[in-house]
């Protein structure tokens, strides 16, 4: 079995010999983008945790295991998903160390969503096609929400080449740590598995392993889908089948996702959350890391509204509704900031 296509879609090239796209799937992936497959390991992995955290861990939960899973959320997905593996390893929007950067690309693999390089990589095709008006409709948000949760949650997506990868910075898919877990990410989630069981029973594993990374799963993939159809467009993004948008609710619950208009136009920027109220607690732990000197270089968007920042502001979409077309612009987007 292949360990890497358990959490997420494996981005993966075409084989020798491999078959043509099947007729249900090509209409969302044209052939020489890529295709699309039942990703039976993942799906079982989903429901495996779904199922017993549903039925035994909800059911049997407790403060302490209530508390332990919260805990386990913010080290996984605030600081391993969102500190370390998106806007670190992916958009680099800080500089740090080896150790650092290993302890929260291990953060990632705990959440239980999947390998950091098939993330990566299916990331980088998402960003490069998002930002092209000729994106395929599995990458575009055209579709109701039933459809999405099954094509995004149960296939996986076989990229044709790999002209999206260039995206990446050069160090990441040769990198030897991630390599290893990208091998072996399912085993470091069985090993808190036994020791979550050693400490506080088996109750407890169905709720701080199998609740918790289910939640995940569903937490990330509703964030995304929903962060591109519902909410505010306070950027308009020339030339971009996608643009995201900005949910206030949902950021603060996904530790600044949700703020994904804003990420979409900076998205080098470790700042999800531009204004006061976008509660970015991300963001708060990146500067928190910042204090205790183990992250440097952090980039931010234009504090203040720029020549850039205006001009996308003026092509600013509805805040609800059907989302139009983005309107072509002039201006330049330069590279956001560096922060003292």
């Amino acid at each position: 079995m292949n360990t890497a296509t358990l959490g997420h879609p494996e981005l993966s090239l075409h084989g020798k010999g491999a078959g043509e796209p099947r007729a249900s799937t090509a209409f969302l992936v044209p052939p020489e983008v890529g295709r699309l497959r039942f990703d039976a390991a993942r799906t079982l992995w989903l429901w495996g945790m779904l199922i017993p955290g549903v039925t035994v861990g909800l059911a049997a939960a407790t403060p302490t295991t209530v508390a332990v899973s919260l805990l386990l959320t913010f080290a996984t997905l605030c600081l391993g998903h969102s500190v370390g593996l998106h806007r670190g390893v992916i958009h680099r929007t800080y500089e740090a160390g080896p150790l650092t950067r290993g302890v929260l690309a291990y953060l990632f693999v705990l959440s239980g969503l999947g390998g950091p390089l098939s993330w990566a990589r299916l990331h980088a095709v998402r960003d490069y096609w998002q930002n092209r008006p000729d994106c395929p409709r599995y990458f575009a948000y055209e579709h109701s929400m039933a459809r999405d949760f099954g094509w995004n949650l149960h296939l996986r997506f076989e990229a044709a080449d790999d002209r999206a990868l260039a995206r990446l910075p050069p160090d990441v898919l040769t990198d030897p740590w991630l390599r290893f877990l990208e091998r072996t990410w399912p085993l470091h989630v069985l090993g808190l598995a036994g020791v979550v069981l050693a400490v506080l029973g088996s109750e407890a594993v169905a709720l701080c392993v199998c609740a918790r990374t289910a939640a995940g799963i569903l937490g990330h993939w509703a964030v995304g889908y929903a962060a591109h159809v519902w909410g505010e467009r306070r950027y308009a993004l020339p030339g971009a089948a996608e643009s995201g948008t900005n949910i206030w609710v949902l950021g603060v619950l996904s530790f600044g996702e949700g703020f994904h208009n804003n990420h979409h136009a900076f998205p080098n920027s470790a700042r999800m959350g531009q204004r006061a109220h976008e509660l970015d607690l991300g963001w708060w732990a990146i500067r928190g890391l910042r204090r205790l000197g183990l992250v440097r270089d952090v980039r931010v968007h234009p504090i203040r509204p720029g020549p850039h920042t205006r001009a996308l502001t003026a092509r600013s979409l509805p805040s609800t509704g059907p989302r139009p077309g983005t309107a072509p612009s002039s201006s330049p987007s330069p590279p956001p900031g560096r922060e003292a």
